[in-house]
């Protein structure tokens, strides 16, 4: 009978257990391997998706601030990716896209203006220019008219202006005597506009009084055109909605031959802040905008408040037929430009304004260019930069210099939008 015998294990323990041992630590190396690649593996993606998530947001700071998950997937990292590409390109546009190259004129300064002032008005008699009133911040306005000599470059009067009359965003055009100042907004910070309308006699230094607009106005289109005076368009008593409305009074030596405004031809696009200028018996509009602040609901103070804006370059043009024509538009949309033009020859020259906002920050955008409209042809021109981008600056010209004062300036060379109300003066010699 056979009989199943077990090995002798006393006799091979010391073999088998140098086995065991060896497959054992095999194990456990091989085991610490793939941990270590584990993590390393773990280790380098997070890393990669943090410096992504890093990257991501520093440049998200000039937009929408992300913060990614810090535990996404290959997928979401990705996303991540996508999205920094498809934005970047809006991230990265320059703030002076919008200028046009032009070349420099030789600016010197002037005396400054004896105070600052934004959204003001001017009028050139002669070798005098008389600065009309203005912001001088945001909640105070001036009530007095500057007067410099072109002849010596100094400030040499100033006269108070009538307790009744706007102190902003005025119409206001001279027929060589009598200056007239039609409607505008009255108060600081973004009260409504009135309808009263005064003239000074620049020779006696007196104001009197002319019949009020139909409705009240604000930066309206102001000319004197064919023995009358002609307001159109402006902005209406909300500050805001355009007003395409267009009246006019008969005038002589400053006085009105009637006592009601008559109707006229209404103008094709409506709005405020735009230059209005008459040549050998034709009437033109350029520029403005349709849309401007207005003043915050139940405010006491009539605060501020930003609202959407259209800023176009468009011209029209009035002649004998009496219909409003359509010329050629600005190199680029401009507004602001109310007292920012002068006539040089057969030229109508533009210094400064204001053009569209910044698509991407919705910023408003200052013009630092100085435009020329040939009146013989019809065409514009860039010929020269202003020291800086500024809006609403009042122009003159004399004995071949172009000359600005006042304004709104940009905050640098490389940063369009507007800061500083100013009362500098400058002057640059034109070759036309």
């Amino acid at each position: 009978m056979t009989r199943f015998t077990a090995p002798d294990q006393t006799h091979h323990s010391p073999f088998y257990a140098a086995k065991w041992a060896v497959l054992t630590s095999c194990a456990v190396l091989l085991g610490v391997a793939l941990a270590a690649d584990f993590l390393w593996a773990s280790s380098s993606y997070s890393s990669s998706a943090y410096s992504l998530i890093a990257s991501n947001l520093v440049l998200d700071k000039a937009g929408t601030f992300v913060v990614p998950d810090a535990t996404a997937n290959e997928a979401n990292v990705k996303g991540v990716v996508k999205e920094r590409k498809e934005r970047a390109p809006q991230r990265l546009l320059s703030g002076t896209f919008a200028d046009i190259a032009a070349p420099e004129l030789p600016w010197e300064p002037m005396p400054p203006a004896p105070v600052p002032r934004l959204d003001g008005a001017s009028a050139q008699i002669k070798n005098l220019f008389y600065v009309f009133a203005g912001y001088g911040t945001i909640d105070y306005v001036h009530s007095h008219v500057d007067i410099f000599n072109f002849t010596d470059n100094t400030w040499v009067g100033r006269l108070d202006t009538p307790k009744e009359m706007a102190h902003s965003h005025l119409g206001v055009i001279t027929d060589g005597r009598y200056i007239f100042v039609v409607s505008g907004q009255y108060g600081p910070q973004c009260r409504g506009p009135t309808a009263r309308t005064f003239v000074l006699d620049t020779e006696t230094k007196k104001w009197s009084s002319l019949p009020p607009l139909p409705s009240p106005r604000y930066a309206p289109a102001t000319q004197l055109w064919r023995g009358r005076l002609h307001v159109m368009g402006g902005s209406k008593e909300n500050r805001h909605t355009p007003g395409t409305e267009h009246w006019s009074l008969g005038v002589k030596d400053g006085k009105a031959l009637e006592k009601v405004w008559r109707k006229e031809v209404p103008i094709p696009r409506g709005g405020p802040h735009r230059a209005c200028v008459v040549y050998n018996d034709r009437l033109f509009v350029i520029g403005g905008q349709e849309g401007d602040f207005m003043p915050k609901p139940g405010s006491p103070i009539f605060k501020c408040s930003r609202r959407h804006e259209v800023v176009y370059g468009d011209v029209y043009m009035l002649d004998d037929e009496m219909k409003w024509k359509v010329l050629p538009p600005m190199p680029k949309p401009d507004s602001h430009i109310e007292s920012s033009w002068v006539l040089v020859n057969n030229s109508i020259i533009i210094t400064g304004g204001t053009t569209e906002k910044n698509p991407v920050t919705k910023r408003m955008i200052l013009v630092g260019e100085v435009f020329q409209f040939r009146l013989d042809n019809l065409t514009w021109s860039v010929i020269g930069r202003l020291p800086y981008r500024i809006k609403t600056t009042c122009t003159g010209f004399w004995n071949g210099y172009l000359y600005f004062t006042s304004g709104q300036r940009d905050r640098g060379p490389d940063n369009p939008q507007p800061r500083q109300v100013l009362g500098d003066m400058f002057r640059a010699k034109l070759h036309l």
